[in-house]
């Protein structure tokens, strides 16, 4: 479970500092952009972003639809006042919100999200939500992280754990799907898959980033806002962690530095009238 007070302080807080380590974040959202429609794109349309962050894929969509109204929506109060401030555009509307809360009381052309599922608690939910306010031809594109996310981190942390005799049950992090599990996920919740026509598209990569250190590579988890906000407790003794960076250190180095493995998934699901 996510503790979303805790994700929005820590995002808020390192709001001025994302753009600088969010360079997978940036990827995946030119990733996205390759996901949009070609066609029509200086129509008029109604366009919903979810965690909008700093507002990098907002700017995205913003060049590329110039007609387009868009309502950029993020928990974090700091990420928005940054998006505001990146991102004069009086057709773009900023809302901070938790999107698992919000109503939605307009229907949209487009529906996007970057680097966001991953810190919502009821991905179900939200997907039929969503899904319920797209236009007869619209389209809900969405990227995430996925189950091989940071297995170098975890591989270590397990690996600390049986070599110290730890027996609690904790985790680093998170804990992602793969593509065909969320993939079925997207199926069993989309309410119209049997009644209408619907298009799935599915997309994985791996990203990978080098650090000097292993500490190097934690900074900069914390630097995004984006350390574990499970209300789940994991280990924090100093000699655990003394551990688990030597073990990282020594398994996961080689010529480039301490590798992190960023498993990227990306979605499309469109309606066709």
């Amino acid at each position: 479970m996510i503790d979303k007070r805790l994700l929005s302080k820590r995002f808020s807080e390192h709001a001025q500092t994302y753009d600088a380590y969010a360079n997978v974040q940036k990827n995946m959202a030119k990733q996205l952009v390759d996901l949009l429609p070609q066609k029509n794109t200086n129509h008029k349309m109604n366009i919903l972003e979810i965690g909008c962050g700093t507002g990098y894929l907002t700017r995205l969509l913003v060049k590329t639809f110039p007609n387009a109204a868009i309502t950029a929506v993020d928990l974090a109060p700091g990420m928005v006042e940054v998006a505001k401030g990146l991102t004069k555009e009086d057709r773009v509307t900023f809302l901070c919100t938790d999107i698992e809360e919000m109503a939605l009381n307009e229907n949209y052309d487009l529906i996007i999200s970057n680097a966001t599922f991953q810190w919502l608690n009821d991905i179900p939910a939200t997907l039929v939500k969503l899904f319920t306010r797209l236009t007869a031809e619209g389209s809900l594109i969405f990227s995430t992280f996925g189950i091989d996310t940071f297995q170098e981190l975890h591989r270590s942390y397990e690996q600390a754990k049986e070599k110290l005799q730890l027996s609690m049950d904790s985790s680093p992090g998170q804990t992602f799907y793969t593509l065909e599990e969320l993939s079925q996920v997207c199926e069993a919740a989309i309410p119209y898959l049997a009644a209408a026509p619907i298009e799935i598209t599915k997309i994985e990569k791996l990203e990978l980033e080098y650090f000097q250190t292993v500490r190097e590579f934690f900074t900069s988890i914390k630097k995004i806002g984006a350390a574990n906000s499970n209300k789940e407790n994991y280990c924090q003794r100093p000699s655990f962690f003394r551990e688990l960076i030597n073990i990282y250190d020594t398994e996961y180095r080689n010529d480039s530095g301490v590798k992190a493995t960023y498993h990227c998934l990306f979605f499309k699901i469109k309606k066709h009238d």
